[in-house]
């Protein structure tokens, strides 16, 4: 997707930018101009990151290295930033964590550590970014979702529960900010080759078995994915077979949805 480079200059604050989606996230607003503050918990990849993005564009880079599964993580990081004096305009919340399994095989403080993340990682740096943005007239919200936060999936329960959290969330904002200048998008993708999803499939073989066609680039989903935070739209889902996909739940009984994810996902356990 060929996008004309931004006329005005945005301070970006993308988390989960050391790898996969988020890096290209990155990569993508630096390309179109945007001023960029990455967070991610390694130090050592955001600086590497930063100096590449710098060298390619030119880009002006503020390394925040934060674990935002803590509970004070969100709130420190807008004081650290306030004190900085950089507002952000663009709030990309990418950070996040997957298990593949049965639910009884994963042990009970990995179901929080996914929730911790996922859910209240995510809330509390849309409670401490947005406000701004609604005060001054303009902002983007750029929620990752997944496909997975359209319908119950067995071998992914908690994750795609988190999912659809973000997916329902994002959804409710977007009407409450209508008219205030601020955005909320969902970004949905699929199985994207990224980190994450190589952690995922080593632990099961069956998950490294999936055609090509059904694994997307993380560049074209961040490419995607940017195009439309930008435009303000709500829901974004990259790859005409994932969007089809997510029609189809959307128009299936839940009870019959239920019935074909676990014919199908059972499968994989």
């Amino acid at each position: 997707m060929s996008i004309a480079k931004s006329t005005h200059s945005h301070t970006v604050l993308i988390t989960g930018a050391s790898s996969g989606i988020g890096e290209s996230l990155a990569r993508c607003f630096a390309r179109h101009g945007h001023k960029l503050v990455l967070v991610a918990r390694s130090a050592d990849k955001l600086h590497a990151l930063a100096k590449r993005l710098t060298q390619a564009h030119g880009s002006a880079v503020t390394v925040m290295p934060a674990d935002l599964s803590k509970p004070d993580a969100a709130a420190s990081l807008a004081a650290a930033l306030k004190r900085k004096r950089i507002d952000i305009e663009v709030l990309v919340n990418n950070a996040g964590v997957l298990e593949q399994g049965a639910f009884c095989d994963i042990p009970a403080e990995r179901h929080q550590e996914l929730i911790a993340l996922n859910v209240a990682g995510l809330t509390a740096m849309l409670a401490a970014f947005v406000p701004g943005m609604r005060e001054r007239g303009w902002g983007r919200v750029l929620n990752v979702a997944s496909i997975a936060a359209f319908q119950p999936v067995p071998s992914l329960a908690t994750y795609a529960a988190t999912k659809a959290y973000v997916l329902s969330l994002t959804e409710a904002l977007s009407e409450e900010l209508k008219g205030t200048g601020v955005s909320v998008t969902a970004l949905c993708p699929g199985v994207t080759a990224t980190p994450m999803i190589d952690h995922a499939a080593a632990g099961n073989a069956k998950l490294g078995q999936l055609p090509g066609f059904l694994i997307g680039d993380a560049a074209e989903v961040a490419a995607d994915g940017y195009a439309a935070c930008m435009r303000g739209e709500v829901i974004k889902v990259p790859g005409v077979f994932n969007l089809a996909t997510t029609l189809a739940a959307r128009a299936t009984p839940k009870w019959l949805l239920r019935n074909l994810s676990g014919a199908m996902l059972r499968r994989t356990l």
